[in-house]
């Protein structure tokens, strides 16, 4: 009976401890990217921060908000290798796919602010050359810390895009660039913009003149007929031509998108 009696509070204790550990099990439980939207609505985007944020849970990220001085800083650093400019319509080429690449920005110059950019095998390599990750794919003619800037500093670029596409409907194609150029854009960023926008022109008309082509999404969070002819379209060789999409860039913009397609990405340059 003595064994008994001290055994007990012992086997006692365990049970206690197992279920104090239990309780304290910090293991995460996944978060499943279903159904949540990223990006940053306004008024034209048709639905709100209920069902669209610029965070995803299922990927513990938030979309990085950038001061005044770190957007004029991005304007400050010169590029040693920018790409070339394009020289023929890329809709009417074959182009190679960039999936699984990264794209990341190398300090050559730090007092000087000098850097390139280089294409990676994925982030363990950016890790290990010391680079800085800009965006998921391959980095093209969009991949630019200057392009970057437009990205950043209006979530809602779109509509100036729009706006030149517009204006410069019957214009000269270089007229349609340099107007992109205005807004801040590369010229090579300037220019894959331009072909995205007469190609969608020529395959989306009809439904981007609709007027439902004025709010971004419907109640179920689909995108517009326009905007989803455009993607369906023109997005492919945009992205693999552009290399940075605001997707791959882990910003949120005032178009929505599913949690699933977004890539996180911190933004950690020197500013």
């Amino acid at each position: 009976m003595k064994q008994i009696t001290v055994l007990a509070p012992f086997v006692t204790l365990l049970l206690i401890m197992g279920m104090f550990l239990h309780s304290c099990d910090t293991t995460p439980t996944p978060i499943s990217c279903e159904g949540s939207m990223f990006g940053l609505p306004i008024d034209v985007t048709g639905l709100d921060t209920s069902v669209c944020k610029p965070s995803c849970a299922c990927k513990n990220f938030t979309s990085r908000n950038f001061s005044a001085s770190e957007l004029a800083s991005l304007a400050d650093w010169q590029l040693s290798n920018p790409p070339t400019e394009l020289s023929s319509d890329p809709y009417e080429s074959t182009i190679p796919n960039a999936d699984s690449l990264v794209c990341a920005m190398i300090v050559e110059d730090l007092t000087n602010k000098i850097y390139r950019l280089e294409t990676f095998d994925d982030i363990a390599a950016v890790e290990s050359a010391g680079a800085i990750l800009t965006h998921h794919d391959a980095c093209g003619k969009c991949s630019s810390l200057k392009d970057f800037k437009v990205y950043a500093e209006d979530r809602d670029v779109g509509t100036a895009v729009k706006s030149c596409l517009l204006n410069n409907f019957a214009s000269p194609f270089e007229s349609l660039v340099s107007c992109l150029e205005d807004i801040g854009f590369t010229r090579p960023c300037a220019q894959i913009w331009a072909y995205n926008g007469r190609h969608t022109q020529a395959n989306c008309l009809s439904l981007c003149l609709d007027s439902t082509a004025l709010i971004y999404h419907v109640a179920d969070g689909s995108l517009n007929d326009c905007l989803q002819c455009d993607e369906d379209i023109s997005g492919p060789v945009f992205k693999a031509v552009a290399g940075r999409t605001r997707r791959n860039t882990g910003l949120a913009s005032s178009i929505c998108r599913p949690c699933e397609e977004v890539e996180p990405v911190e933004h950690a340059y020197p500013f």
